[in-house]
């Protein structure tokens, strides 16, 4: 079996870029997406594990984005990945598997893509080991 296969859906570049290299180097293969609409394109382009997603973002948010995602494979986890806890009170965004502040410490976004793998049968790769990037 190959690595999973995350989808980044981020408007903001540099945290797109953050996470893309970040999550490669863990061991993922990952795709990004600057908009919602590009994401459900990445979709039908890419065979996906996870979908990592922004909510606030231009044009179409990721509540609307998570709806498409959904309609499109009701089966596939999307983690909202925000820096708003408010939205955690959005009955929309129940859909989700998992909710994620985003932080400079990526830990627990590690530990959340690893869990909701680990429920699907899908390990996570080995973290690599300790060294400067």
């Amino acid at each position: 079996m190959g690595k999973p296969t995350l989808l980044v859906i981020e408007d903001d570049d540099n945290q797109r870029l953050l996470y893309e290299d970040d999550l490669t180097w863990m061991g993922y293969n990952v795709v990004a997406a600057k908009s919602g609409q590009d994401g459900l394109d990445m979709l039908e382009k890419h065979q996906v594990d996870v979908v990592l997603l922004d909510i606030a973002m231009p044009g179409m948010d990721g509540i609307e984005a998570l709806g498409k995602i959904l309609d499109y494979d009701n089966q596939l986890p999307v983690i909202l990945n925000t820096a708003y806890s408010s939205y955690k009170d959005d009955f929309m965004t129940w859909a989700a598997e998992a909710y994620v502040i985003k932080s400079h410490d990526l830990t627990e976004l590690h530990e959340t893509i690893a869990g909701v793998l680990a429920k699907r049968g899908i390990e996570a790769p080995a973290p690599p080991p300790e060294m400067e990037r």
